[in-house]
């Protein structure tokens, strides 16, 4: 490999090693395809896995259906997988499916320009450029951590950190520490942090609709029968991904949500015997409107004598304390933000140029949108994983991304059978692609069940999830149509 400043040629360039991004790169070896490089910024894979390191983090996906479907893994040791053995899975697959040659750790990747003269991207990154026929997006969807800019964070005396960029230095224990937000990672974190601090105080903007876990260990008996009989394995999986596909027939038809809405109602009103306390936490629209959150530890924590939940927004913070929306200060020595991630405005979306010069994020003026959550017009040769419309409420994104690589690898063989060497999808297959989204998703419950989640764009539109289930994602994305596509 050349130095930095060099130019490096590849036939695929892969942006991210999470895993979207290994995941792509196993099915292009699976295919014969090797020429490809995984540029990584981190030292390590895993993506959100390797990033997110609070404690209690977990998969709220159970863990025979959160894993590759072509690597099955019979040594996770609960239903829902710890996030330190989700990371070490990724590590493993990176090994065991020969991509450790492949991947260029500490390769931040600053600028990919398309090229009309030559029809390939040129990549700027941290270890020099790099020059690409085919670009493959696998940042993800959640890799940059959204931090609200309220006024007076900077002169706060205390620790201050994003669950997705947890400070391991900081000590808590003892302290007074706010946790601002009550989302995915909030239920996670809170009953983790109520044991050890002198006081927590939670703002909720929102509250949350909130569902028993039922977590529990894996016996070394069950893992033994796994490793053994990888089928029975299989067989779990399959009875799994039906019971997750009754949550997404709630979503597209919202009053089937009402018995869902007694379970977790059921759930609050045993864990929180306090009357004011239940009322706060009792949510305002329909179940699945905001995602739906599973954890057998949440309800519970917020009950303990020292925990404060405070049901108005973060607006302000002070040297000392943090200020509500109803201008009321409280005392804190260390703040913890969990307030999601920036996901139509990701930063890689101002990183990425096509045709003409502009960025992803000027092209989509606000409102992502991809043929098939995958190639957009205008961006030749440029592949997402886990793009616009893709994302799932209730099962594993997993199952949407194994379409997308199948997409990749038929529409990269395409090229290669028919000597093609530029790749875009046309304007009417693309935009007959998002309308039929659209109308699906007029009658959801993300449109239509009465909050304002981040699933929904600057324009209103839900460019985040995915209206189907995810086997008519598959048998509408995994196959190539070159009918919709412009090769040339």
């Amino acid at each position: 490999m050349t130095g930095p400043g060099s130019d490096h040629v590849t036939r695929v360039a892969i942006v991210g090693s999470g895993f979207a991004g290994l995941g792509a790169a196993i099915r292009l070896r699976r295919a014969g395809i090797e020429d490809f490089v995984i540029l990584e910024r981190a030292q390590s894979v895993g993506g959100v896995w390797r990033d997110n390191s609070y404690p209690g983090v977990a998969c709220d996906v159970e863990s025979h259906l959160y894993q590759y479907s072509f690597a099955p893994n019979p040594d996770w040791t609960e239903r829902y997988s710890p996030g330190q053995e989700i990371w070490n899975y990724l590590e493993r697959c990176a090994t065991e499916y020969g991509l450790r040659g492949h991947i260029r750790f500490g390769v931040e990747v600053t600028e990919a320009r398309w090229d009309e003269a030559s029809a390939s991207w040129n990549l700027e990154t941290s270890g020099g450029r790099w020059n690409a026929s085919v670009l493959v997006s696998a940042v993800g969807g959640l890799s940059a951590p959204s931090m609200p800019s309220l006024p007076g964070l900077d002169t706060f005396q205390g620790p201050v950190f994003h669950s997705a960029r947890w400070d391991p230095d900081a000590e808590l224990r003892g302290k007074r520490v706010a946790v601002v937000g009550t989302g995915a990672s909030a239920v996670q974190i809170i009953p983790s942090l109520q044991p050890i601090a002198s006081r927590l105080v939670v703002f909720q903007r929102t509250p949350a609709w909130v569902v028993p876990r039922h977590n529990g260990p894996i016996s070394a008996r069950a893992r033994r029968l796994f490793d053994r009989f990888p089928l029975t394995q299989r067989f779990l999986r399959t009875r799994i991904r039906p019971q997750r596909e009754l949550f997404g027939i709630g979503f597209r038809h919202p009053r089937i949500l009402r018995f869902l809405q007694g379970i977790s109602r059921r759930h609050l009103h045993k864990a929180v015997k306090d009357p004011a306390l239940r009322a706060a936490l009792t949510p305002n629209f329909t179940m699945g409107c905001k995602r739906i959150l599973v954890s057998d530890d949440y309800y519970p924590a917020l009950a303990e004598p020292n925990v404060d939940v405070i049901p108005r927004a973060a607006v302000e913070v002070r040297p000392h304390g943090v200020v509500d929306g109803g201008g009321i200060e409280h005392t804190v020595g260390a703040i913890v933000f969990c307030t999601g991630f920036e996901v139509a405005e990701a930063p890689f979306n101002r990183q990425v140029r096509g045709r003409g010069g502009r960025t992803l994020s000027e092209h989509w003026a606000g409102s992502p949108k991809a043929h098939l959550g995958t190639t957009v017009n205008g961006f030749p040769n440029l592949f997402l994983m886990q793009g616009p419309n893709t994302g799932l409420g209730h099962s594993s994104v997993l199952l949407m991304q194994e379409a997308q690589f199948d997409h990749l690898v038929n529409a990269v063989r395409h090229m290669d059978r028919h000597g093609i060497t530029i790749l875009e999808p046309t304007d009417k297959a693309q935009a007959e692609f998002i309308e039929g989204v659209d109308r699906g998703m007029q009658r959801t419950v993300w449109m239509r069940g009465g909050c304002r989640s981040w699933y929904i764009d600057s324009t209103g539109r839900n460019s985040a999830l995915w209206p189907g289930t995810p086997g008519e994602y598959r048998r509408r994305v995994s196959s190539f149509r070159p009918q919709e596509y412009e090769c040339r």
